[in-house]
């Protein structure tokens, strides 16, 4: 029987020429393989709805053309665009600022970096070597990943951030991605996090860019979190309104290890979010939220991974969505439990709140145990707000777009709870309450 070989796109075709083109730029003492990760991608092209973990997003059809990859901006563009940027702006943190996924120097705090944390531009880092460098990946599932396999054919600029061990870290670093241009363009960056061992560290990360742009970020953050240390992640996506946006965190937990992270997506016609995490230590925990509030046309798709393989790991997700018009929302979720990882407890829980009816949701849990002491749980809600609520606060004086607007607050709420930065909390809910404005 003959095989069947898919033709390819546009846009696949484009990607193959533009890699090709880009070869002659890769440092030669560079410790990431580029050509795997690029062959892997050529042999599976884009995913599409016949690849099951990409059954609602499909981005074959989706990315119809292929971006160029984003120059480095000059000092004025780069001026120009950050001082429009918005996100977490009154929140104290020290910034590191990447104008069209490359970092720029002169808008970021290099030079007053808290005590224990130490920032290596990841141009730097590739062309001279670092022994960070071998910790890009942490996570063995990323490899099979077309997005994340894209990121590193593509990467183009980042940082390395390590914390030292027992270091207690009190102003956060803020990574701050903001894009600019007349022209669709795409961006591929790495940032990894090394937190050392009984470490505590707060990551903010803001992506924000043009309306009526349809570029395509593909940014990654790669977090090793080793033993009794602490990292605490907060996201942000007010990408433009045309942006193809995609997203990756990859961590991986030592022994009794904490990890804390929050995503909020407001930005995109589409974006995908995928968050992998690798229990690989006994008694590590992990608290991984996630919201999104979406209007007409949009598609949001958050996708998880939770593999325990140690004892007695803790993982709690929960992930909200709000859906106005004909907005789409995707949660795909999976805990596995390796026979090892005994007296694992793993919950995980997506909710949806539809504000219209020609809104959707498509929701996909799922538990793979292997172990047989376990306590692990999964479940979705999916429906329109309370009509007994809603006539409970109208009772009382309130119009009804306000009496909605004050439950989508509270839904939301509950997954922004977990943001124990007041500063960052704070910012989250005046991008909730501002959303809710616009819609009016």
């Amino acid at each position: 029987m003959a095989d069947i070989t898919n033709l390819r796109t546009s846009a696949e075709t484009g990607l193959s020429n533009l890699f090709e083109a880009a070869r002659k730029s890769f440092a030669t003492e560079e410790k990431i393989s580029r050509e795997e990760a690029f062959k892997f991608f050529e042999a599976t092209g884009l995913p599409s709805r016949r690849v099951e973990a990409f059954k609602y997003t499909d981005l074959r059809a989706a990315i119809v053309e292929a971006a160029h990859p984003a120059e480095v901006p000059s000092a004025e563009t780069a001026k120009s665009t950050v001082a429009s940027a918005k996100a977490f702006a009154g929140v104290e943190a020290v910034r590191l600022t990447f104008v069209n996924g490359h970092l720029v120097d002169a808008l970021s705090d290099l030079g007053s970096l808290p005590e224990g944390v130490t920032v290596t531009p990841l141009t730097e880092a590739l062309t001279k070597g670092n022994p960070l460098l071998k910790a890009l990946g942490p996570v063995e599932q990323t490899r099979e990943n077309p997005i994340y396999q894209l990121n590193t054919a593509f990467l183009a600029d980042g940082a390395l951030i390590s914390v030292a061990a027992g270091a207690k870290v009190e102003t956060p670093v803020h990574l701050r991605f903001v894009g600019t241009g007349a022209t669709a363009f795409s961006t591929a960056t790495r940032v990894l996090v090394s937190v050392g061992e009984g470490a505590e560290f707060s990551l903010f990360e803001t992506h924000e860019g043009p309306n009526g742009l349809a570029y395509q970020p593909n940014d990654a953050v790669d977090a090793v979190i080793a033993d009794k240390a602490t990292l605490r992640h907060t996201r942000l996506n007010r990408e433009g309104d045309k942006a193809i946006a995609l997203s990756t965190i990859a961590a991986r937990l030592g022994a009794e290890a904490n990890l804390e992270s929050v995503n909020l997506v407001f930005g995109g016609a589409l974006s995908r979010h995928q968050i992998y995490l690798h229990f690989a230590g006994e008694n590590a925990n992990a608290i991984v939220n996630g919201a999104a509030m979406l209007g007409d046309g949009q598609l949001a798709d958050s996708t998880l991974l939770a593999d325990h393989a140690a004892v007695g790991g803790v993982s709690r997700e929960q992930f909200k969505t709000v859906i106005d018009g004909d907005a789409t929302g995707v949660f795909q979720g999976k805990i596995i439990v390796r026979q090892i990882a005994q007296q694992t407890d793993g919950k995980m829980k997506s909710d949806c709140l539809l504000l219209t009816d020609e809104g959707q949701m498509m929701n996909k849990p799922e538990l793979e145990i292997f172990a047989d002491d376990v306590a692990c749980g999964h479940g979705a809600t999916c429906g329109a707000p309370d009509e007994e609520l809603l006539f409970y606060l109208m009772a009382r004086g309130l119009p009804k777009p306000i009496a909605e607007s004050l439950l989508v607050q509270a839904f939301i709420g509950e997954a922004l709870e977990s943001v124990t930065h007041e500063g960052a909390r704070d910012a989250l809910i005046g991008e909730v309450e501002a959303w809710l404005r616009a819609r009016g």
